[in-house]
């Protein structure tokens, strides 16, 4: 048998065994060489990484300070314009009318400041985020230097994109200044015209006063409800009873009346069976049915806006009887004697028997007739039932008089009232209504900002100490030096909505609070408005509703009119309607992204240049080492415009409520604390050390 030296039966040979042997060793070591590789490489992407966050974080904070300078701007208008409202609203009361002069001049004040801090803070915010590309690449730098130790030492170049901002432009705010110049034409007659309806106001609840006194609110002394009480055995719904002048009204008296002499018609009995004592009865008998078709007459009609009332006299004595239809109607029987006429009381008088016809008391005085001996009827009788229960207090129509008299008073001030209250609705009404225009039209005035890094960052580091010697092996082949070690980052800014955003900007709004200085009078009211104002920008309409209400509440518009109530109502409704929603104040926060994510976004010069060298890397990776060789340059002269400041913030801008002698309120910015002193040709240095790094690579063999 012919044996084969490489081979046994069984597919097993010493050669193979040597064979795999060294084939598993060259992988071993070119496994743990490319892990060496990787390591290193890791080294240097890390510091990209980190270098790309610090970058993209002074962005963040800068998106910060816009929203506080959008907050400023956005409370000082609503401010303006709830001075302004408060200012109308104080027109329409006497009391708090002298305060209205200060509020509308406060209103233009805070718009003053609001136009003079949109410009400043637009300028400097200009002016920031045109130092953003240093103040980032500074930050990474930083960062980067930081992270070296030992023999390594780390450059890193940050890129914004777009490396440029839109230029912040606020808008302007006509509307807030037109409602102005309409107020101060208006505040003069409104004024006016509220003090007048203040006036008439007052004497017609005077009136109202004594007309509820006399009806019920006496009780339990003498009033319409006693004597009802007491004289007509009146209870429960005919008769009821009314605590309060503010629930009561003429009308409940009037319907008191109409019910009691139909009650007291039916409840009248004469007091003894003497003929006196029954002529008296039947002549009362007769006055309560006259009465009671008198009064059924009356009316109340009564309306926010009018007020009209028909309250009939009923007479008081003999003379104003004889001008009622107690003296006209023919309703008593005459007789007809040896010495003359006589007229009776009624026909159960006992000298009436024989009567030849009924007859009226004017009859009477006009035919000179006789006095009954018995009865004794005349004119005076009748004039003496009414005189009885209207001269003195303890009779009803002694109250219903005064109720009657109270009504005319009541119906003659309101007369003057309620057009002069029609007046002042309708005047301070419009500017209400032109306020609301303007509250919605403030959004357009608002700061807003795209500034370099709106997209993201792209970061270029290399390391720039001392290159690793190559591993030596047997199985791999000796490269020497690993060369430059370089890599490229990107970090963009995403939302965080866990509220530490909020928080953070809650926290600088209430450092306005606070910095904001004291106030007394109209201007405190003023300046606590603005202080709740404030958190609209982060609560909304719940805010700004309850810094107007309690602005309200510190002004004392309750009056007689009730115009000041009204006022305060119209305003309220309309700052709710303005339907203010809360800002988004999601924190912004860097996050790792692939820098070709960023550099798509843009369309600069260098995105479009890092994509180009991206692909190409990818098509030819043996020729990517001149990467940062090519874009270095790109980028170096768009990072040398610095922040010229020694100390650790700069002032945005400042807030002052009331101009140059009212509490300042600085705006600032932090500077990183990298930037601080930090000479601008900085940014040349690192460039030229990353052009130097990346010149090591230029020529040399790829390792294998």
């Amino acid at each position: 048998m012919k044996r084969d030296l490489f081979r046994d039966e069984e597919g097993f040979t010493s050669v193979g065994v040597v064979l795999a042997l060294l084939i598993t060793l060259s992988l071993v070591f070119s496994a743990g060489q490319v892990y060496r590789l990787n390591a290193a490489a890791s080294k240097v992407q890390n510091v990209a990484d980190a270098a790309a966050l610090a970058a993209q974080n002074v962005v963040a904070e800068f998106m910060i300070v816009v929203k506080v300078c959008d907050a400023a701007v956005l409370s000082l208008s609503l401010t303006s314009l709830a001075a302004t409202g408060l200012g109308v609203a104080a027109l329409c009361t006497p009391v708090t009318a002298p305060a209205s002069e200060a509020l509308l001049s406060a209103g233009r004040s805070v718009a003053r400041a609001r136009d003079s801090f949109a410009e400043k803070a637009a300028s400097g915010l200009n002016r920031l985020q045109r130092a953003l590309p240093f103040l980032s690449a500074a930050n990474a730098a930083s960062v980067a230097t930081a992270d070296g130790g030992g023999s390594s030492s780390y450059l890193a170049l940050a890129v914004l994109a777009p490396d440029e901002g839109q230029e912040i432009v606020v808008g302007a705010d006509a509307a807030t200044e037109a409602l102005q110049d309409e107020v101060d034409g208006e505040a003069e007659g409104i004024s006016e015209a509220a003090k007048r309806a203040e006036e008439a106001a007052e004497r017609a609840n005077e009136a109202k006063l004594r007309g509820f006194e006399r009806d019920c609110g006496a009780n339990p002394s003498y009033c319409m409800y006693e004597r009802a009480r007491s004289l007509a055995g009146m209870e429960g719904a005919d008769n009821p009873l009314y605590r309060s002048v503010d629930t009561w009204s003429f009308a409940v008296a009037l319907e008191r009346a109409k019910a009691y002499y139909p009650h007291r018609l039916a409840a009248e009995r004469s007091e003894n069976d003497s003929v006196e004592e029954r002529a008296r009865s039947k002549l009362r008998e007769r006055f309560y049915a006259y009465a009671a078709q008198e009064v059924e007459r009356g009316y109340v009609r009564e309306s926010e806006g009018s007020f009209e009332a028909f309250f009939p006299h009923l007479p008081k004595n003999t003379e104003e009887m004889r001008a009622t239809g107690l003296y006209t109607e023919a309703v008593y029987p005459v007789t007809e004697g040896a010495d003359g006429t006589v007229m009776h009381a009624w026909e159960g008088c006992p000298e009436a028997a024989g009567a030849v016809r009924f007859g009226s008391i004017e009859q009477m005085e006009a035919g000179s007739y006789i006095t009954c001996p018995a009865c004794g009827f005349s004119a005076a009788s009748m004039g003496k039932v009414a005189a009885a229960s209207t001269s003195i207090d303890n009779g009803f129509e002694y109250h219903y008089e005064k109720v009657a008299e109270a009504a005319e008073d009541y119906e003659r001030a309101r007369a003057e009232l309620d057009p002069l209250a029609n007046e002042v609705r309708e005047r301070a009404g419009g500017l209400f209504d032109r306020l609301g225009d303007a509250l919605g039209s403030v959004a357009g005035m608002r700061i807003d900002a795209r500034p370099p890094g709106a997209l993201g960052v792209v970061v270029l580091a290399a390391c720039t100490g001392a290159s690793e010697s190559a591993w030596p092996g047997p199985f791999v082949q000796p490269a020497g030096a690993l060369g430059a070690q370089a890599a490229v980052s990107a970090a963009t800014l995403v939302a965080d909505p866990a509220g530490e955003g909020a928080s953070v900007v809650s926290s600088l709004l209430d450092g306005l609070r606070d910095d904001g200085g004291a106030a007394v009078g109209a201007l405190g009211i003023v300046l606590d408005c603005w202080s709740g104002v404030l958190g609209a920008y982060a609560e909304g309409q719940k805010a700004l509703d309850g810094a107007v209400s309690s602005a309200l509440d510190g002004l004392p518009l309750a009056g007689a009119s009730g115009l000041g109530s009204w006022a305060a109502g119209a305003l309220s409704e309309v700052v709710s309607a303005v339907g203010l929603e809360p800002a988004n104040l999601d924190a912004l926060k860097p996050a790792l992204v692939n820098s070709a994510h960023v550099a798509s976004a843009d369309d600069g010069a260098f995105a479009a240049q890092l994509l180009s060298l991206k692909r190409g890397a990818m098509e030819s990776p043996f020729a990517s080492n001149d990467v940062f060789q090519s874009i270095v340059g790109l980028v170096e002269g768009g990072l040398v415009e610095g922040i010229d400041a020694a100390s650790g913030s700069i002032v945005i801008a400042e807030v002052r409520v009331f101009g140059d002698s009212g509490p300042a309120v600085p705006i600032e910015f932090a500077l990183p604390e990298a930037a601080k002193g930090m000479a601008v040709d900085v940014i040349e240095r690192i460039a030229d050390g990353l052009r130097t790094v990346c010149a090591q690579v230029t020529g040399a063999r790829v390792w294998e």
